[in-house]
């Protein structure tokens, strides 16, 4: 997803429970539905596609919350280059998210 107003890249944010699309860019803010018009940029024809958040894989880790031991689990780059990426856990059972580096 890109931003209306600027065409930056969108991440996905959460606040009081809901979520929604964020430009880091220029900070604005979209909702997310569960259905997200596509423009094609050869014609006029207009398509619904659904949209689902993916939360990563599954592995085996423990919830330093609630000691649940499955996770859902992505890598991020969030230091230098020459630095190993970061790895995000996301608790099944109680969506607590935690981070480990490599």
């Amino acid at each position: 997803m890109f931003c209306e107003k600027c065409g930056s890249v969108l991440v996905v944010k959460e606040k009081d429970g809901k979520k929604f699309f964020y430009c880091k860019s220029c900070g604005s803010t979209f909702d997310i539905t569960s259905e997200l018009k596509i423009r094609s940029k050869f014609g006029e024809e207009e398509r619904m596609i659904e949209f689902t958040e993916s939360l990563g894989e599954k592995t085996t880790a423990i919830c330093p919350k609630c000691g649940n031991n499955e996770a859902f689990f992505w890598v991020q780059q969030t230091r230098a280059v020459d630095e190993p990426p970061t790895r995000f856990y996301r608790c099944t059972k109680c969506n607590y998210t935690w981070r480990e580096y490599a």
